[in-house]
Parts: C-alpha cells; structure tokens; sequence
C-alpha cells in the first residue's frame, strides 16, 4: 500500500502536464477554426449598397460585336445596365459563282437592360430589356464576269460580257428599329460581396422580326451562255436587267422565297462575354 500511495502522486505529476498540454492545444485549435469560419462568413457576406450608389463599366465582345456597357445599382436585387454595340468589316473582290463580290458588314445597336438578381450575391441573372438603336445591316455589289449567271425563280440569266449583270443587294437585320429583348447570364457587374472586377456572359434574343432583304439588277443578262458571250445587248434573247418587265417579276418572286427562307429568324441571338469594373460614385 505505501508503494501505490508513494506511485500515484508521482504519476499524477507526470501525466497532469501532458494532460495540460493537451486541453491548450485543442482550445488553440478551436480558436483558430473559429477564426477562419468568421472570415469566410465575412467573405460571402453581403454588402449592402445605397442605391445608385456604385457604377461600373467594361467591354466585351459578342454576335452583336465589341460593346461596352454602363451599370448602376437600384437595389439589392436589381441593376440598371445600358449596352452599345458596334462591328465593321469589309471585303473586296472576292470571286463568288463567276462573280466579283464586294460586301460590309456593318452593325450598331444600342439598348438599356434591367437586371434582375434572385440570389444578391450569387451571379445568376435575369434581364429583360429594349433595344432602342439598330441600324445592323449586311450589302453586298457583285459584278458578273463572262459566263457567269444567276437563277431567278428557276429562269437562269447569264451576264453579258460588254455589259455586264451587276447584282446590288442589302440584308437588314433591324426590321424593328425598336425591339424587346430577353437574356440571362452569369456575373454582377456591381458585385454584392464587394470588390471591384467582374466578368459578365450573357445568353440571349433581341425580338427583331424577319430580315428585310432587296435586290436591285442592272446591266444585260442573256437567256443563254452563247448569247451573252457574242453579243453586245442587241440580241433578242438579251436584256435590260433593270427595265425587263419579265426578269423584275421573277426577281419579286425570288426574293420572297428568300424572305420566306428567313422566317425562322425573327429573333436575333445574344451572345457576349467581357469584364467589368464597379466603383463607388457617392
């Protein structure tokens, strides 16, 4: 008995150490989870804004070309966001079908969306909005070259070669100079963690209508390949492309079964992505 009574004191001051070691190495421990919990509960915490208080501005591209946008902030859930859009491009003398082309594509849209956020500060979006300024359009001059031709209500016209058949022609894409649109997307350009950039995508249709198509045909077209090759507009079988009261009803006819081939595209895609920046403006 005196051993086990000289045994535990000592082994109660040999253990009780550790034991302290131990109950302050996990109250370190807990401390620290703690911390780092409340600094990413700070992090995904939202911030919350004045309205109009913030502003942001980026650029992208998309189908409609490069933009640039403007945003301010109305409340915790909705922005207020303008986009301009313009693309130029143009090509020179590319032989098409025997056909000298020269074409331009030449787009500039403006709209103003209201972006609407269910989840503040997640990026997922919903905006309708109006397209207010469209003038996108696509023209094209193709000049017929010997031997060339063009098919007209199933009646092919062959270019004569001293007067050749010139072909001018405009594919609009703004029927309705004023039209509805509806996307979605992810990214607030007014982020509700704070922050500064962000990198919107938006996915979407402007509700434009059917593409306006017209065709204007000037110079001589030959009713076959032989004719058009050796004479000089003074064949019976060649005419004035422009006051042939024949080849004027069947280019009518033509251009509406294109018209008719462009019925499916009464809405025009939207598709862009860019980066933002927001900062405070009072």
């Amino acid at each position: 008995m005196k051993r086990i009574a000289v045994f535990l004191p000592i082994l109660f001051l040999a253990v009780a150490p550790v034991l302290l070691g131990q109950s302050s190495s996990s109250k370190s421990a807990s401390a620290a989870k703690a911390a780092v919990t409340v600094k990413a509960a700070k992090k995904n915490a939202e911030v919350h804004l004045k309205p109009f208080s913030k502003l942001a501005l980026g650029g992208g591209v998309g189908v409609m070309g490069v933009n640039l946008q403007a945003a301010t902030n109305i409340n915790r859930h909705l922005n207020l966001r303008g986009t301009g859009n313009v693309f130029n491009y143009t090509v020179n003398d590319i032989k098409v079908s025997d056909f000298n082309l020269d074409a331009k594509v030449n787009f500039a849209s403006a709209g103003v969306s209201l972006d609407y956020y269910p989840f503040p500060t997640h990026g997922l979006r919903l905006s309708p909005g109006v397209l207010f300024y469209n003038q996108n359009q696509i023209t094209a001059n193709a000049s017929g070259t010997s031997g060339s031709d063009i098919k007209l209500n199933d009646v092919e016209y062959y270019s004569e070669t001293a007067q050749p058949l010139t072909v001018d022609a405009k594919l609009g894409l703004n029927t309705r100079k004023q039209a509805f649109t509806l996307t979605t997307g992810w990214g607030n350009m007014i982020p509700r963690k704070g922050g500064h950039f962000s990198f919107p995508f938006e996915l979407g249709a402007a509700f434009t209508d059917v593409p306006t198509v017209n065709v204007k045909l000037t110079g001589y077209a030959c009713a076959t390949q032989e004719a058009a090759a050796t004479t000089n507009g003074a064949s019976d079988s060649c005419y004035d492309m422009e006051s042939n009261t024949e080849a004027q009803a069947n280019l009518t006819t033509q251009v509406n079964k294109w018209k008719s081939d462009l019925d499916p595209m009464k809405v025009y895609p939207i598709f862009s992505f860019g980066v933002s920046y927001a900062f405070h403006i009072r």
